[in-house]
């Protein structure tokens, strides 16, 4: 594929059918704002809370209205190619989730910065802070009926990183009870031969360490608990590489015996299937609510 091939295949904004790349990406952020605000001003959060050292390493915790030990909780991991997105604009399905009893914690991690120099907003640390997050989940509610990781996009990414984890070396194995991965890359050497990785410096041996895909073929990971659940979405109106991409890592999860289904969202493009989770009838919603309560 060419150089100018790949940077339309993995320029998301180029294949919205509604609206224009510009207006859909401003839509995309307002309507995260405006759920974001919504979801705070029920007061029933914890929000900024540190789950490290670092500046960076903060997290918002939504809370339904009945709070209790035992609850489940969905951690989401905003996209933006690593380089763009905040936790502070993103609590797109709070609303819809915590309204069925379900707690939502949206994790804010170290972006890419601006100027490349700087030795923050590395791919293996934004992977750290990931692990990190989750282990501060784990010890904060012990008691959790379960943790479920949700990503979209570059969040996709970090969240099935998260298979690959070596939870021994952090102390304490996560409740991990399943992942919703949403219109997200697995195998990065693509990206590497495009724009966006400018802010990311990524070498080859960077992205292949970083890729779940390319580190589950060459050496598959058993599942921590086999009943965990690993849902890929893409929209229909991806760019046919977000569709391979997501094919071939579902195929690559079930030859590796883990519990994969995979979904094409119909009519959906690459922001539309987030922003739709502020929807309680949404298909995504609805399978997010069944797989948490365990609906067939």
């Amino acid at each position: 594929m060419s150089k100018e091939e790949l940077e339309n295949q993995y320029s998301p904004s180029r294949w919205v059918v509604r609206l224009g790349a510009e207006e859909a990406l401003r839509t995309y952020s307002q309507i995260g704002n405006e759920a974001t605000k919504r979801a705070q001003a029920t007061g029933r959060n914890l929000l900024d809370v540190p789950y490290g050292d670092g500046e960076g390493e903060k997290l918002d915790i939504y809370f339904p209205e009945a709070v209790s030990e035992a609850l489940p909780f969905l951690v989401f991991f905003h996209g933006g190619y690593w380089q763009s997105g905040s936790k502070d604009s993103s609590a797109f399905m709070v609303g819809p989730l915590t309204a069925q009893g379900v707690a939502v914690v949206i994790v804010a991690y170290d972006i890419a910065p601006k100027a490349p120099t700087l030795c923050t907003g590395t791919l293996d640390q934004m992977v750290d802070q990931v692990t990190q997050s989750i282990v501060f989940v784990q010890k904060e509610y012990p008691g959790n009926q379960g943790i479920y990781l949700c990503g979209h996009s570059a969040g996709a990414h970090l969240a099935a990183m998260m298979l690959l984890a070596n939870w021994t070396k952090r102390g304490v194995t996560p409740n991990l009870k399943g992942f919703f991965l949403v219109s997200g890359i697995y195998d990065l050497e693509p990206v590497t031969h495009t724009s966006e990785n400018a802010p990311l410096l990524t070498t080859l041996e960077d992205a292949q360490r970083n890729s779940p895909q390319w580190r589950l073929k060459t050496s598959p990971a058993q599942p921590v608990d086999p009943a965990c659940r690993v849902l890929v979405t893409v929209g229909q109106h991806d760019s046919p590489e977000f569709h391979r991409q997501s094919r071939e890592f579902y195929q690559t999860l079930r030859r590796g015996g883990w519990k994969a289904s995979f979904e094409e969202l119909h009519d959906v493009d690459h922001f539309e299937i987030l922003w739709n989770l502020t929807q309680k009838d949404y298909v995504l919603t609805q399978i997010i609510l069944k797989t948490i309560f365990q609906e067939s």
